[in-house]
């Protein structure tokens, strides 16, 4: 265990944050007129899918933000 805090904590943070924001503008400007006339239920199997898809990469950000190493 390290005993000193790292830059990359908080910049990582920061980071995380900011491409989540990102990630909810751009979802919520190209998802609607996409699947608008889509039934509910599609629509929304489609917007669990993107809720949880920005998870898939976030292992190797938070490995990178404790140990500096990307895997």
């Amino acid at each position: 265990m390290r005993t000193e805090p790292t830059w990359r904590i908080p910049v990582g943070i920061l980071a995380l944050l900011a491409g989540l924001i990102l990630y909810g503008i751009l979802v919520a400007i190209f998802a609607p007129p996409l699947i608008g006339g889509w039934p509910v239920w599609a629509q929304t199997l489609v917007y669990i899918v993107l809720g949880v898809i920005w998870i898939r990469p976030l292992r190797r950000f938070l490995i990178w933000m404790e140990t500096g190493r990307w895997g």
